[in-house]
């Protein structure tokens, strides 16, 4: 099923939580919407489960109108299935009759009441866990619970909000990799909303970046991360300097730019003049040379990340500092060969 979500808004009293919000979630995708706490990430998903109103705009599943200001859809009719953070099981239940809860009110068969929670069960590994109470799970087991549940439901849209946010970091990797084997085995339009962008990253087909209620940019993990569409999108996508810099000229998708002493050809959206503008630089854009000509440039910081060395530079003529990776150990105030292999130019307003 799509999911649209058009000029969507929604007010708490005098705070707006979402404004004018519209975008388009592909059938059978995996998108991701992400934020800051207090974006309204939350408040959207709560929005397509009708488990809020709205105040202006629409949301239409598979093409079917199921939210306005007029119009409200029940919840139980959206044929939408939700995880929570909490995971919502109930304690007094085992883990089948957890599962088998949105079946049962469902009014299926006793037969197809069976068949759908032991699939489901089997498809998430807990067919051994069936009579047991959700207190002797672990929190891995206790999400899969809860995505059991979704896929005993049969939801062709299932909402999950920061399913991953109460695990121990350890876990959390694994239950990625369950969670895209889980969506490609489901193949329902899946909308996960988090506030870590590796996770976002890692598991998104699209990724709507939410702040302060309004949708900033959605696009490919790819693209939100080589090509925002902002500075406030660059910044909080991943590490990165943002310099003055002059296109000097283009040529399409890519232009000649001068930033202090660097001279480098960079992408930027068509349409962009030249004159003066704004660069997005990411590690994998400044490079260490080793070349006797290059441009020098003094540690001010150096972080070890595990396999590399994360690296700020001061370069004289350039308004931020640099971010580089560094395979060997390098100490602050040292003074380092630098060099820019590309970047991008952000599109102005």
């Amino acid at each position: 099923m799509s999911v649209s979500i058009r000029a969507l808004t929604k007010r708490f009293g005098p705070h707006t939580a979402l404004d004018n919000v519209s975008v388009e979630i592909d059938p059978g995708s995996f998108f991701v919407v992400l934020g800051p706490s207090g974006c309204g990430k939350s408040t959207l998903l709560r929005l397509i489960a009708g488990l809020e109103t709205l105040d202006a705009g629409e949301i239409a599943i598979g093409g079917e109108t199921v939210a306005s200001p007029r119009h409200h859809v029940p919840p139980e009719a959206r044929n939408v299935g939700v995880v929570f953070q909490s995971y919502a099981l109930w304690p007094h239940m085992s883990v089948r009759d957890n599962v088998a809860f949105p079946v049962e009110t469902a009014g299926l068969p006793a037969e197809e009441r069976r068949r759908r929670v032991d699939t489901s069960l089997e498809t998430v590994g807990l067919a051994g866990f069936a009579t047991r109470k959700p207190a002797s799970l672990s929190g891995g087991q206790r999400q899969r619970v809860a995505l059991a549940r979704c896929l005993a439901q049969a939801a062709t849209t299932i909402l999950m909000d920061e399913p991953l946010a109460n695990l121990d970091p350890h876990l959390r990797q694994a239950m990625e990799e369950e969670l895209a084997a889980f969506h490609r085995a489901n193949g329902a339009t899946t909308l996960y909303i988090t506030h870590d962008q590796r996770e976002a990253m890692a598991l998104a087909d699209r990724i709507a970046l939410l702040w302060e209620g309004r949708l900033l940019q959605a696009d490919s993990p790819e693209a939100l991360y080589r090509r925002p569409a902002s500075e406030r999108v660059a910044r909080f996508i991943g590490r990165s300097a943002l310099v003055d810099a002059r296109i000097e000229s283009t040529d399409g998708a890519s232009g000649n730019v001068t930033c202090g002493p660097f001279s480098l050809v960079a992408d930027l959206a068509p349409g962009t003049p030249a004159g003066p503008g704004r660069l997005v630089l990411r590690p994998e854009d400044v490079r260490l040379s080793g070349e006797a000509e290059a441009v020098r440039g003094t540690v001010a910081r150096a972080t070890y990340r595990g396999g590399f060395w994360e690296v700020d530079l001061d370069v004289e003529g350039v308004s931020a500092p640099l971010v580089a990776h560094a395979r060997g150990r390098v100490a602050p105030g040292e003074r380092v060969p630098v060099a820019l292999t590309g970047g991008w130019v952000l599109p102005q307003d």
